[in-house]
């Protein structure tokens, strides 16, 4: 077996010549091969094999001995003085008694080495048991007898007699294969090794020591296979002894780790990988007890992953799969622990690379449910904020350009300062970076060589991953600010725009003070797919407002003042829009003075919302306010108002309309599907109309009926819309209840019952408009 390099050892990798593993196999099995002197005919030395059979391993035992250097069955080894590999300590260690066996199992018992003692005249005097075990003669048979007689046939005697006469002239060895005469009369190749010997008597002798020649050639193919698989194997490998400290490694650890076999051999895993720390920290003293556990139980421990640098990459974090597995001769005695080191770098960044992406994908189906709940603008824009704090910053901001919000069209410039109004502000804990940022709803004029200028100008992402003090003054609006963020301590800043529809609409600003890690191009992704999509909530909130402040005024225009002077009547009247997240409806009330002195009163309400509710609205409440002028019956007007409605796009309405006679001292009313008014008469508890409910304007066909009631002076007449009391949560009996319940409380005025109703029945995000009108008779006569 060839000597390698493979496996380095402290004596510096010292190996043997350039032989053949295995040797040559003899050309018959009656030829005799071999030679004589230092060197057989097979080319290896004179031991017949590799000068180095575990040449590729790199540490201690390749060479000669040395002083404080151990081998297998040492005790010590320099810097460890318990260290070895398969060695004995204490009594096991000593010499045992002959015919005692140690309980193990090793190479040489594998190999079954036979030794035999010849003297100078070529007779038997020695004979082991392995000798008997494998010729099969007992020693009382051959000894005393001519080997060379007994062992050999008589065709190649007068050779054997020749190479046994010139080791014994010359004191050289000889080492060969040749056809040995079992005691069954069969001839067995047999590998010999012979050497002479001197007694202290000065007589000579000649020892030979002989294996099976198969039985060899097997453990040495096998060794070859392990030498070479050692050797040009990309994995690091090494060999620990019983003490975990290395005896060996093989070139790739060398790499791997970035330190030599030298630098190896002795020291603990946790001393030779600085990943690991220093031996007696926590993860190193991990490693050492798992490798313990494994060196007592036999069960392996398999791809352990660790992260770190090693001196052979002292700028990158490379991850590597640490194997351990115990090491036993065939008689089971544990010589140590086989450590296998595989660069899994590339698994690793792959895996991280797809946890990040899932993690990305993770918080943007979470920002996806999160932001855009509402078409509020402001309400959009926290949510945005609240996503990102503290996913991806410890402090964000949502500013938007004051063009954009502006009424109108309108797109951002392209260079030069910039007016930003801050729509939201959050922070992963309480800061004095948030007293650094706009204050929400106020704009704030930023340079053209501030960042989140440069952001919403150029509509690409700005990053300063690590903020000095020059960053931060083109960070800030002004210097307090800036004074304030380095408070705070921020050291990394992050602006996205807020891109929708082609339209550049502002930037999510991100900063990063108590998060240790500066932000990088993963948090530049994951920024930018936020914006991308809360963009366009963002935008939709915008285009929502801009609408609904269209219709709002719209309709707030179309809304009639109540009339000063009113005949035996006081009037008040509220109109409350949706909420902001919610279009505007077509509510409606009129207060419409009669030329014959009576006053008619109408809510209604066109069913939909937005601008084309309002307008509707507006085309009804105009012909209403004709008709009332003819002094028709409530159910005639509301007869030409269902045709009227028809003659429109597809439109429905429920509407009350009530006219109010001061010398009659009654009040005509008739529904169109509208919920009915409440009565309070002067005195006594307030109660709902029973008037019949009638079909909404717009179904056509359907009759309506006129009803009469009394409203004598100090009653009252609450006409309203269905937002004032109609909820999810609650059903309209309950609420029309709890209306009653609030108008049985007296008020000092007609304007205070209308704030009170929609303070006690009204909620900030509700999503209907509500038209309300309180009427009370007096006694006053028109002016």
């Amino acid at each position: 077996m060839g000597g390698t390099d493979g496996f380095r050892t402290g004596a510096a990798a010292a190996g043997g010549g350039p032989g053949r593993p295995g040797g040559p196999v003899p050309p018959a099995a009656d030829s005799l091969t071999g030679g004589t002197g230092a060197t057989g005919d097979d080319g290896r030395d004179g031991t017949g094999g590799s000068a180095r059979p575990f040449g590729a391993w790199r540490g201690r035992g390749a060479g000669r001995r040395t002083p404080g250097s151990g081998t297998a069955g040492d005790a010590g080894t320099s810097g460890a003085p318990d260290a070895g590999l398969a060695g004995d300590t204490g009594e096991d260690a000593g010499i045992r008694p002959s015919g005692e066996r140690s309980g193990r199992e090793g190479l040489l018992d594998l190999l079954g080495v036979a030794a035999m003692v010849l003297d100078s005249d070529g007779r038997i005097v020695l004979w082991s048991p392995q000798a008997e075990e494998l010729l099969g003669y007992r020693a009382e048979e051959v000894l005393g007898r001519f080997a060379v007689r007994v062992l050999v046939s008589e065709d190649r005697r007068e050779l054997v007699l020749d190479l046994f006469a010139r080791v014994m002239r010359t004191g050289s060895g000889w080492a060969g294969v040749f056809p040995v005469r079992h005691r069954t009369g069969a001839s067995r190749l047999l590998e010999f090794r012979t050497m002479r010997l001197l007694d202290d008597a000065g007589d000579l002798y000649a020892l030979g020591l002989a294996t099976d020649q198969l039985t060899l050639r097997d453990v040495e193919r096998d060794l070859a296979l392990s030498v070479r698989m050692v050797d040009q194997s990309p994995i690091g490998l090494g060999v620990l002894g019983t003490d975990l400290r290395y005896v060996g490694v093989n070139a790739a650890l060398e790499r791997l780790d970035g330190v030599s076999a030298a630098g190896h051999v002795g020291r603990r895993v946790g001393e030779v990988a600085p990943f690991l720390g220093t031996a007696g920290t926590e993860e190193a003293a991990e490693v050492e007890e798992a490798m313990r556990e494994v060196l007592a139980t036999g069960v392996p421990l398999v791809d352990r992953q660790l992260v770190g640098r090693t001196p052979a990459d002292p700028d990158r974090d490379r991850a590597w799969s640490l194997s351990f597995y115990r090491l036993e001769d065939v008689g089971g005695h544990v010589l140590g622990l086989a450590l296998s080191v595989i660069d899994v770098t590339d698994r690793h960044r792959a895996a991280l690379e797809a946890e990040q992406a899932r993690h990305r994908l993770a918080v943007v189906a979470d920002a996806s449910v999160r932001i855009g709940t509402t078409l509020d603008l402001e309400q959009t824009a926290r949510e945005l904020a609240a996503v990102a704090v503290p996913e991806l910053a410890d402090v964000a901001a949502v500013d938007l350009l004051e063009t954009v919000l502006a009424p109108g069209p309108g797109r951002a410039a392209t260079e030069g300062p910039a007016v930003i109004r801050a729509l939201a502000v959050a922070a992963a804990y309480p800061t004095v970076a948030v007293e650094a940022a706009d204050p929400p709803g106020e704009p704030a004029h930023y340079g053209a060589d501030r960042l989140v200028t440069r952001c919403v100008r150029t509509a690409r992402p700005v990053t300063v991953a690590a903020v000095d003090d020059a960053s931060l003054a083109r960070i800030a609006r002004d210097r307090q600010a800036a004074e304030l963020l380095a408070r705070a301590g921020v050291h990394s800043y992050l602006a996205v725009p807020l891109i929708a529809r082609g339209e550049v609409l502002g930037a999510l600003d991100l900063k990063r003070a108590r998060n240790p890690l500066p932000f990088t191009e993963d948090d530049v992704l994951l920024a930018s797919e936020l914006a991308a999509r809360a963009a366009v909530c963002i935008d939709n909130a915008r285009l929502y407002r801009r609408q609904r402040d269209t219709a709002l005024t719209l309709q707030r225009s179309m809304l009639a003042e109540v009339p000063a002077g009113l005949a035996g009547l006081e009037v008040a009247s509220r109109y409350e829009p949706a909420g902001s997240g919610h279009e505007v409806g077509g509510d409606w009330f009129d207060v419409i003075p009669v030329a014959d002195g009576t006053t008619a009163l109408v809510v209604g309400d066109v069913m939909g919302s937005g601008i084309g509710a309002a307008t509707t609205m507006g085309r009804l409440s105009t012909a209403t306010r004709t008709l009332a002028r003819l002094s028709l019956d409530p159910a005639e007007v509301l007869r030409h108002l269902d045709g009227i409605i028809e003659d429109l796009e597809p439109a429905i309405a429920t509407c009350v309309y009530a006219v109010y006679d001061p010398a009659r001292q009654e009040c005509r009313i008739a529904t169109a599907g509208h919920l009915p008014p409440v009565l309070i008469r002067s005195g006594q508890g307030p109660r709902l109309l029973d008037l019949p409910t009638g079909a909404p304007l717009g179904v056509g066909g359907v009759a309506f009926h006129t009803v009469t009631t009394a409203l004598a002076p100090g009653d009252r007449l609450v006409l309203y819309t269905d937002g004032l009391v109609e909820t999810r949560d609650q059903d309209i009996d309950t609420r029309l209840a709890t209306l009653l319940r609030l108008l049985g409380s007296p008020d000092p005025s007609l304007e205070a019952t209308c704030d009170r109703l929609l303070r006690e029945l009204r909620r900030p995000l509700d999503q209907d408009d509500v038209a309300l009108l309180v009427a009370r008779a007096d006694d006053r006569r028109p002016r």
